[in-house]
């Protein structure tokens, strides 16, 4: 069996891999750009084609029987350049670091570890006890807007800290984790009723721009918005206005509107000037990549693959 790795971050899933496979197999690292003849000629006749991306600039892998994304999100995969022979299937791991970049941020909103630090390195004690209160996430409820893999894992670390956790979801939600679940259509109710909203939906056409001006004049002028989605769920110019007005306290954004490409490797994450605002904390899309998402991940890929050898049925199928 042929299989190739296409591009960088697929190319992480490499290392190890054999290993984990019950069947002999060609392993083949390509790059992002398929310009050379032979890495085209490889690309094409792969059995699975390990990857991010699938555009109309790149060969059809013609031969593949399986296109195996290596992550969640599938928006970067043009599925009508798929094969019919491939089974498109993506894959998870990264649920576990999210929920705790998302701890960690809600933490921070309310325990002012920085601030203090800088303050008592100058002498200066406000935040010693009997002086200023900090905050508490007991007692407060947190939006889960996306209740998947990512959501319910940020449920699980929450709530034993006395969190109340209400869900938005596309399909119902009925899990234990959960006190008060909305369809999307009631998202003016949700947003209403919690503190803190947490963004963990993929990028599909309903779901761009979800997130706009509506849902910051409904939220609390307290509440903070943590995106470890995708960017564009939340409308760019409404989040900005958002922050810069203070129509809400704050946010933490790691998914973004722009990214490096080869034109221009260093760019500011966005058409407005997020990195002047005061009350944002930013994160270059850094909450799931972990030596245990890799791990997971390449768990997750071996299996498929052994599972297609086997002729049996594949996890995680998208089409």
């Amino acid at each position: 069996m042929r299989i190739v790795f296409h591009g960088r971050n697929a190319a992480t899933f490499h290392d190890g891999l054999s290993a984990r496979l019950d069947i002999d197999a060609e392993l083949i690292c390509l790059p992002d750009e398929l310009a050379d003849e032979g890495d085209r000629h490889a690309y094409s006749r792969a059995d699975v084609v390990v990857a991010t991306m699938l555009t109309g600039d790149q060969p059809q892998p013609s031969g593949a029987r399986l296109f195996q994304v290596a992550g969640a999100g599938i928006d970067a995969v043009d599925r009508s350049l798929l094969p019919e022979t491939a089974t498109l299937c993506n894959c998870y791991g990264h649920d576990v670091p999210i929920a705790e970049y998302v701890l960690g941020a809600l933490l921070t909103s309310q325990i002012p570890y920085f601030q203090a630090d800088h303050q008592l390195r100058r002498g200066d004690w406000t935040f010693q006890s009997g002086n200023r209160f900090h905050g508490e996430l007991a007692g407060r409820t947190l939006g889960i807007l996306g209740f998947g893999h990512i959501g319910r894992a940020i449920a699980r670390v929450v709530r034993p800290l006395g969190v109340t956790v209400h869900a938005a979801n596309r399909s119902p939600v009925n899990d234990p984790l959960v006190d008060a679940a909305y369809s999307l259509d009631a998202l003016t109710d949700f947003y209403r009723g919690i503190d803190d909203l947490v963004v963990a939906l993929p990028q599909t056409p309903a779901t761009q721009g979800l997130v706009a001006d509506a849902a910051f004049d409904a939220l609390p002028a307290h509440a903070r918005v943590i995106n470890v989605g995708r960017g564009e769920v939340i409308n760019a110019e409404a989040l900005y206005r958002a922050l810069s007005r203070k129509r809400i306290a704050g946010a933490v954004i790691d998914t973004w509107y722009r990214y490096p490409d080869a034109d221009k490797p260093t760019p500011l994450p966005a058409e407005q000037p997020f990195h002047e605002l005061d009350n944002l904390i930013m994160t270059p899309h850094m909450s799931g990549w972990t030596q245990g998402t890799i791990e997971r991940r390449k768990d997750a890929i071996a299996d498929n693959i052994n599972r297609l050898a086997a002729g049996r049925e594949l996890l995680n199928v998208i089409l």
